[in-house]
């Protein structure tokens, strides 16, 4: 384990990063508007077999956690979305940038505590998510560890996901969430440790 792991105390941190919320909600409108009626994930970066059938299904793997059990590839709708894909870009031009997807959570709808083991960046051989919130109301509520993350949209976050968390949205709109799995290289462990 790093220095810069052992040192991170913290279960959310705000990275220094924002991000245009209106050219976010365009395209994410764009895509609902063309592809999906109802919906609660938008793949914009996946496993290479999925995305194009005919690669091969990889091998069995040892160890999912790190990303490394799969090629990952762009999705035909990220191509469609050139800002996404400018997030995307601008992590990728650093490190490993493995599962992105747009995340939506329906008017009333509970997500339950759960953890997620190896979303986390003291997890050895694990990815980290990161969190872009796009549209949320004031009724969304993002619990992480029995508390709070005030998150507004276009901030960018680092959860400590392998603690239990859990979502609610008592609202009458949807909230929307771009989220970038990543390895944690020395740059990512940086940028978290000298943000908290």
């Amino acid at each position: 384990m790093s220095e810069l792991t052992a040192t991170l105390d913290k279960d959310r941190i705000k990275l220094p990063f924002s991000f245009d919320v209106s050219k976010m909600l365009s395209e994410f409108e764009a895509l609902k508007l063309n592809h999906f009626e109802y919906y609660n994930v938008i793949p914009l970066r996946s496993p290479a077999h999925l995305v194009d059938p005919s690669l091969p299904f990889p091998p069995p793997a040892s160890n999912y956690a790190d990303g490394s059990w799969t090629d990952w590839l762009d999705t035909p709708i990220l191509k469609q979305s050139p800002y996404l894909t400018e997030i995307v870009d601008f992590f990728r031009q650093h490190t490993t940038v493995t599962l992105v997807r747009l995340l939506r959570l329906a008017p009333g709808a509970v997500v339950k505590e759960h953890t997620d083991p190896t979303l986390a960046i003291d997890v050895p051989e694990s990815v980290i998510r990161l969190t872009i919130p796009i549209y949320i109301n004031d009724q969304v509520t993002f619990f992480l560890n029995n508390t709070p993350v005030a998150m507004l949209p276009g901030e960018c976050w680092y959860l400590k996901l392998s603690d239990p968390h859990k979502i609610t949205n008592f609202g009458a709109t949807e909230r929307v969430n771009l989220t970038l799995d990543m390895i944690p290289n020395d740059w990512v462990r940086k940028i978290i440790h000298d943000s908290q």
